[in-house]
């Protein structure tokens, strides 16, 4: 989405419910009406000021439902920042008619999916659902927007400040470089200015929020005339606007908005500051310079220019710090637009004990050779040809237009432009991007700032001085109850007197007619598989071609070989150069990815309908004729070593990596990282990687799957070369062992010290890939932790605010799942939240009745209605049907078992891998702190492993 990329991170996607008031009512009429001819665009204006956006879609039953609310922490004030993402979680909470709790639920009942965003210059809330639902979510929306202010109580707002305090450890505090956008936003802007803070702001204003904070925020910002609304998909148009009118029509409006001007921040000169991180385990350097606001000519050149920087092998960028100097894996370079203002930014983190001083000097010396020799036509046709494709990549789900015409329209007042901005990217040219970086770049002052590892504040730029970064102290018991005893109350808020009855939940519309995917399948010679769905609805083909194997094939010594043979295969072939294999696919505009997981080597690929039979060549090219370009070997493996050093000091990676030993264990490659350990790594060599991919890629176990714009006898066709060079071998995959559950449960800790979270994670192994357990597993689950409605989610986050998100599921694995259930929470409450998990499972385990299976088969069956909206997710049944050895009509087949499921099936299904007395429980957080806390679950005293997951003695 280029307008949600241009006003860049939602830093909230929460999944979070409530509603808002506005008073009085009036009747809308159409003021103004424009269609689009390319997209069927419809756009008129409420009396009250709401903005209205049709756009109808009829491919898929689905509707997706966007408002975008002309607000974000750009309104903010010095010591209430946060607040426009804090109100976005409040918003989802209650509202006077729909009732606490009940806008998550009813969405994860009628089979859809919602979420909310917040970024520096707008929120946004949606909802995806099957299109029966379409009333129902317009009662809902319309409820929060004009009934929501009289149900904020002091208890929902400390519950929710605990929540986003929640996010704000997940997302900032407790992750390598988490604090650099603030740093950089504080040292950009001056004091006030109202980019000079996060979006998800200081945990101290947060927690001196207000109940009359929140009512002035309302009353001030989400009034029906600061908002767009947009409907996207299939629904009737006459009906819709009839539905549009009774449900918002009569809300009334706020005074009006005043518009902010542009204040793009002057740096009078250079900044450069330093932070020693405490998960950061490799140096950060970042160099950010000031630009312009969006919709201007400079900001489009802007963003063409970083994808000038960011053009792999071409980019001066990548061949000076990269490939001269040595000094870091990657370089990447980005344009960040916002409304009053931009910045444009470069950062490369470097090796292990690599000087900043050095990258910077590369950096500048790159700069220099960009000013004096710029880059070609070639590159910037490359380039346009990338956009276009992104451009329909972007039409292809009704919550990418909804989402994109919402902000369009409210930020450019212009909702045509998801489909004619195209046209001002390729109007820039070469000069107009060398024009930018004269004017924004090339020897203008920066902040630069440098996050290196604690302890290691040699490696910081020698002239940086350090940041104010703040760093929170957790103090156990410090937030229990905190507030509740307020007796903090405001005077209801006169609400509008509505015309019909609010509090009546409007009634399911007709059942969507749901069509499954038609697949077909064909052999090539050689014994290849070919499974294919011809979707025309845009001119666009997703494809991959699938070798099973994967890291299962690794060896002990040497485990993370498959890894580096998918990492060299994406380094040119044996006639094309990387670079040349780079350009080639630039050309085209194709996205080609080529990746290694635990059961299987995958490339994937994206392309234009137009470009297919070409791109399928450059993929077979890749796959048939790889290159072992020694120079990109040593680089590669290097790159590899950086990426695990920096998971040793991300909880979250750690968590994976440990909790993957404690099911697997022994013998099974599973257990360990899919790239390896460092030691391992270094054990590898290039003979080593070409061993691996001589003896494992094989057609036996090759599958081809394409779904899009594209016909049967076209794909056969464009697969000659597989047919003719690919050959069979004998390769033994590993044997599926039985998984059995442990005799009984067992507690695991690993220490991260000045952890702000716990990492949990709960379960045990389930069954393989093709089990008939598979799905009903699968279907009970669903109630648990399957979705945000999933007692998991409502009861750690909403009712208790411990988490951002609690949740719980089986992976398919043809060596055996993992039943899972899983939560970051905040430290001070790490055993409250077990026990909490292990009360809602034992319940869970005991409790799970008819009225929670009827409620199960009604939200799975209707959450077909958005399964199979994109060519993406089209490919995903190929994946499936073809790695886990499936019908081609199991979609089908599974739809079937959900309606025959009876209550004892079910029942069975839960006792037998859902049983929390026979779990394993990983903690990986903050020992000093937690772990003779955990010793009180009563599950025996924890077991301590390091970040490897091998015991501590």
């Amino acid at each position: 989405m280029k307008s949600i990329k241009r006003v860049l991170t939602m830093v909230a996607i929460a999944v979070t419910m409530t509603a808002c008031t506005n008073p009085e009512s009036s009747t809308p009429t159409t003021s103004s009406t424009k269609e689009s001819k390319a997209l069927n665009i419809e756009k008129y204006q409420l009396k009250n000021g709401l903005d209205v956006v049709l756009h109808q879609d009829k491919s898929d039953p689905v509707v997706a439902v966007a408002i975008v609310y002309h607000v974000g922490s750009n309104r903010e004030l010095p010591g209430k920042t946060g607040f426009a993402h804090f109100f976005e979680h409040m918003l989802f909470q209650n509202s006077t008619n729909v009732g606490a709790g009940k806008f998550i639920q009813n969405i994860g009942n009628m089979g859809g999916t919602l979420n909310g965003g917040t970024w520096q210059d707008g929120t946004i809330y949606y909802e995806v659902v099957p299109n029966d639902g379409l009333e129902q979510i317009l009662w809902m929306e319309s409820d929060r927007m004009g009934y929501f202010i009289n149900t904020v109580t002091k208890e929902g707002l400390e519950n929710e400040k605990q929540v986003v305090k929640n996010e704000k450890r997940q997302s900032v505090d407790n992750r390598p470089y988490g604090h650099t956008n603030s740093v950089v936003m504080e040292a950009m802007y001056p004091e006030g200015h109202p980019y000079s803070w996060s979006v998800i702001g200081s945990l101290e204003d947060l927690q001196n929020a207000t109940l009359q904070d929140v009512r002035d925020f309302y009353q001030k910002w989400y009034g029906v005339n600061n908002a767009t609304l947009v409907l996207a998909g299939d629904f009737e148009g006459v009906q819709t606007k009839e539905w549009i009118e009774k449900y918002f029509g009569e809300l009334q409006p706020q005074p009006e908005v005043e518009a902010l001007p542009p204040m793009p921040a002057k740096l009078a000169q250079s900044v450069s500051l330093y932070h020693e991180d405490n998960f950061a385990q490799l140096p950060e350097l970042t160099v950010t310079f000031p630009a312009v606001e969006q919709y201007q000519a400079d900001a489009y050149a802007l963003e063409l220019l970083a994808e000038v920087l960011n053009d792999g092998k071409d980019s001066v960028l990548y061949q000076t710090i990269v490939e001269q100097d040595k000094l870091a894996p990657s370089v990447s370079a980005y344009a960040y637009i916002g409304e009053i203002a931009g910045t444009f930014g470069i950062s490369a983190r470097a090796f292990n004990g690599t000087k900043l001083d050095d990258v910077k000097a590369s950096l500048d010396k790159a700069l220099t050779r960009f000013a004096k020799e710029g880059f070609s036509d070639e590159q910037l046709a490359r380039i346009i040809t990338r956009q276009e494709k992104a451009f329909y990549n972007n039409l292809t789900s009704v919550f990418n237009k909804a989402s994109s015409l919402a902000t369009y329209n409210e930020f450019a007042g212009d909702p045509n432009l998801i489909t004619t901005e195209i046209e001002r990217y390729k109007s820039v040219t070469r000069d107009d991007i060398m024009n930018v970086f004269n004017k924004y770049i090339n020897g203008k002052n920066y902040v630069a700032t440098s996050f290196v590892p604690k302890g290691q504040k040699e490696l910081a730029l020698s002239d940086a001085t350090k940041a104010d970064v703040v760093e929170e102290q957790v103090v156990q018991g410090a937030e229990q109850n905190l507030g509740m005893e307020s007796t903090e109350a405001l005077p209801p808020v006169a609400e509008t007197k509505s015309a019909f009855d609010r509090s009546v939940k409007p009634k399911f519309g007709k059942s969507p007619t749901i069509t499954l995917p038609d697949v077909w399948t064909s052999k090539l010679d050689n014994g290849v598989q070919v499974l294919g769905i011809e979707h025309t609805e845009l001119p666009l083909v997703s494809f991959s071609i699938r070798i099973l194997g994967g890291h299962a094939l690794d060896t002990k010594d040497k485990v993370g070989t498959a890894n580096l043979v998918t990492s060299m295969m994406m380094e040119g072939t044996a006639t094309k150069t990387p670079q040349q294999l780079e350009k080639a696919l630039g050309e085209l505009g194709a996205d080609i990815r080529f990746t290694t997981s635990d059961e299987y080597l995958t490339l994937t690929g994206n392309t234009l309908a137009a470009n297919f039979t070409e791109v399928m060549a450059l993929a077979q090219e890749m796959l048939l004729q790889p290159r072992w370009d020694e120079s990109e070997w040593t680089r590669i493996k290097n790159e590899t070593i950086a990426q695990i050093q920096q998971a040793q000091g991300n909880p979250g990676a750690i968590s994976n990596i440990v909790y993957n030993k404690l099911m697997y264990g022994g013998e099974n490659m599973l257990s360990s990282p899919i790239s390896g350990t460092v030691e391992s790594v270094n054990n590898i060599t290039l003979d080593d990687v070409k061993a691996f991919y001589n003896n494992n890629i094989v057609a036996n176990l090759t599958s081809v799957h394409v779904a899009g714009d594209v016909a049967q006898q076209q794909v056969t066709a464009s697969l000659a070369p597989l047919a003719k060079t690919l050959k069979a071998g004998d390769v033994q995959l590993p044997a599926t062992t039985a998984a059995t559950l442990n005799e009984k449960a067992q507690v695991y800790f690993v220490d991260v010290p000045g952890a702000k979270q716990s990492f949990i994670k709960i379960g045990a192994r389930a069954m393989v890939a093709n089990s008939d357990d598979y799905y009903p597993l699968v279907a009970v689950n669903h109630n648990l932790g399957g979705s945000f409605s999933g007692q998991l989610f409502q009861i750690l986050r909403l009712q208790k605010g411990y988490t951002y998100g609690a949740y719980s599921g089986v992976n398919r694995k043809n060596l055996g799942g993992v039943f899972t259930a899983s939560s970051s929470v905040r430290s001070n409450v790490t055993l409250e939240s077990l026990q909490t998990f292990r009360e809602i499972m034992t319940n869970y385990n005991q409790g799970f009745d008819e009225e929670a299976l009827t409620n199960t088969k009604s939200v799975l069956s209707r959450s077909n209605a958005r399964a199979f909206e994109t060519t993406d997710s089209l490919m995903g049944v190929l994946q499936n049907i073809s790695s886990y050895d499936l019908p081609k009509d199991y979609v089908a087949k599974q739809q079937a078992t959900l309606a025959n499921m009876t209550i004892e099936q079910a029942q069975q299904t839960v006792a037998k891998y859902m049983n929390p007395d026979k779990m394993i429980y990983l903690i990986v957080g903050d020992a000093a702190t937690q772990l003779e806390r955990v010793n009180e679950l009563g599950l025996g005293k924890a077991i301590i492993l390091d970040t490897a997951g091998n015991p501590v003695k």
